[in-house]
């Protein structure tokens, strides 16, 4: 379900992102820079309101600042190209905002007498990491890796609607949302494992230097030798 509501979220964002993407383009403003701003916005969100209990701003701060990484790909396909560097620090800094979204609930949590949940929040953020780590690491090694139930997209939509059902009164809809989401993380986790395992049996790496030689055999016939 939250991969659904994930697609037309981002199919509706699409129709407002892309235009602007365009007009930033014409700017002369780099994908880089809104990348940036868009952590930026995270961390302040996450940080600044969340982490003190300010649940209703720290969302509507964060879930406009998660958008600006759709903003920064309309970019880059309205650029034309993309780079090496860019798509290193799109990633790198989606692993910064995961990891302030999560602790920063997970510090809440903790400092209002909610032990359970702020362990489900840990789990979300170390799991969530894990996740993303999988797939780089299977990149790395010429495998894609793109199955998982529970994907960044999904991840930040379950939390987001958690905390606002939490906002408006619904009552343990957060706990709840927190401990699905470290149930789907953690077996997300799992299936990217299973995946590799699978797309990567029979295959070998050779390591450095080759098997070892056999030993020479000695020859002790003087007459037969050449020295």
């Amino acid at each position: 379900m939250a991969k659904i509501f994930s697609v037309l979220g981002r199919a509706g964002i699409g129709r407002v992102v892309n235009p602007l993407g365009r007009t930033l383009v014409r700017a002369g403003i780099s994908p880089d820079v809104v990348t940036v701003i868009g952590t930026c916005g995270v961390l302040v969100g996450a940080l600044g309101f969340a982490a003190r209990g300010h649940l209703l701003v720290g969302l509507i701060i964060i879930t406009v600042s998660v958008c600006t990484d759709m903003l920064d790909g309309a970019m880059a396909r309205a650029r034309g190209y993309s780079t090496p560097f860019g798509a290193f620090l799109d990633s790198t800094m989606d692993r910064i905002a995961d990891a302030a979204v999560f602790g920063s609930v997970a510090f809440w949590l903790g400092n209002t007498g909610h032990p359970a949940s702020m362990a489900a929040a840990l789990i979300c953020l170390a799991a969530g990491q894990v996740v993303s780590y999988a797939k780089a690491r299977a990149q790395s090694v010429g495998i894609e890796c793109n199955v998982g139930i529970a994907e960044r997209a999904e991840r930040l939509v379950l939390i987001g609607v958690g905390a606002l059902l939490y906002v408006v009164g619904v009552p343990y809809v957060f706990d709840v949302a927190l401990w699905v989401l470290a149930a789907l993380s953690l077996f997300t986790a799992g299936q990217r494992i299973v995946h590799v395992y699978k797309q990567s049996a029979g295959q070998r790496t050779p390591l450095g230097g080759g098997p070892a030689a056999p030993p020479r055999e000695r020859h002790d016939d003087v007459a037969g030798s050449s020295r």
